[in-house]
């Protein structure tokens, strides 16, 4: 079996490049020179786009989504933006190599990561129709399985499997520690409405190689494919009021905040606008430390910038960090020596 020894990740403008990757996304296209194809190509650590100039693009019929290419490249940066020159191309067989070399995935396995959500819900709902809900949707054998298999985005943040759940965890975690700063917020309902409020995206993307968005998250998004998922659940759920359902949904809808990011509603609740803002802190810091993941070669020293993020609109900048005290003699409030006032007869 055919082993893969270099990875997207440790690629840098200049440096050669020969081993698998798989192809995510082809086309044909038109240069002045003749034929050429574009490609969007994939490990386990993240994507990159890939050309294939003439004369050697007519060498290949088609090129398509999910074959496996053992290639030949150089890296250079192209409108501030990674990108492989081929020089060689063949096709490797699925059955030569393992497919888990080009699937991205969590750093924390799925399955640990949808336990680590349901006991951190356990500790955190206290309202026994609320826990038996989240319980209820959370624990139907096909959504779980789908939990697991989810990525959080296409290509954003939390583009891998396990990113769901990943994300969903952390926007708990946000939540529960907002509820301590301001204990009027109703935890029980804003924790249910954290952990399901993505829910569809599950729908919404596809798990494989590719993660496209499906025929029904190109047409319904993930916020509609969620409330439809739940609604079944809810039209059976007791001692919950219609007012307390409807707080629910709202919370659900509104999470992405403004109508022109696909937000149904805008927030209207503190539950709502504490989940848009936790929902959004959480992306945005995924997208920090994937963008900041390593520094360019070109780059000396503990603070560098990242290449252009075109979701943000802007370069990002990891800064030198302020030094940790060594030892706790040199926290602030301690004092270094014994202390040398007299004591009391």
């Amino acid at each position: 079996m055919k082993q893969k020894k270099y990875y997207i990740q440790d690629l840098s403008p200049g440096r050669q490049f020969e081993d698998m990757l798989i192809v995510i996304q082809s086309r044909l296209d038109q240069a002045k020179n003749g034929p050429y194809w574009q490609l969007i190509l994939q490990d386990k650590t993240g994507s990159i786009p890939a050309r294939v100039w003439s004369p050697l693009s007519q060498s290949f019929q088609k090129i398509k989504p999910g074959q496996i290419v053992h290639i030949r490249a150089g890296a250079q940066s192209f409108r501030d933006q990674l990108q492989l020159n081929i020089e060689a191309l063949e096709f490797v067989s699925t059955q030569e190599t393992s497919i888990e070399f080009f699937l991205p995935v969590s750093e924390i396995p799925p399955e640990d990561l949808y336990r680590k959500l349901m006991e951190f819900l356990r500790s955190k709902v206290a309202f026994p129709p609320w826990a038996r809900l989240y319980k209820n949707i959370l624990g139907h054998e096909e959504i779980k399985t789908a939990l697991i298999k989810a990525p959080g985005g296409k290509s954003i943040h939390h583009a891998y499997i396990g990113g769901l759940l990943e994300h969903t965890l952390s926007v708990c975690r946000i939540c529960d520690s907002v509820s301590q700063l301001y204990p009027d917020l109703d935890r029980d309902i804003l924790m249910v409405g954290a952990a399901l409020h993505d829910l569809g995206k599950s729908r919404e993307i596809t798990p494989g190689i590719s993660r496209d968005y499906s025929d029904q998250g190109k047409l319904l998004g993930h916020i509609y494919l969620g409330l439809e998922m739940i609604q079944p659940f809810l039209s059976r759920v007791k001692n919950l009021s219609p007012e307390v359902i409807m707080h629910l949904k709202h919370i659900i809808l509104s999470h992405h905040g403004e109508l022109e990011f696909g937000s149904p509603k805008r927030p209207k609740t503190h539950e709502a606008f504490v989940l848009h803002f936790a929902d959004n802190l959480d992306a945005k810091m995924n997208t920090l430390d994937l963008a900041l993941k390593k520094p360019p070669e070109d780059q000396e020293g503990d603070d560098y910038w990242s290449e252009y993020q075109r979701s943000m609109g802007r370069y990002l900048y990891k800064p030198v960090k302020t030094p940790r005290p060594e030892n706790k003699k040199n926290r602030p409030g301690k004092k270094d020596g014994p202390c040398l006032l007299p004591l009391k007869a």
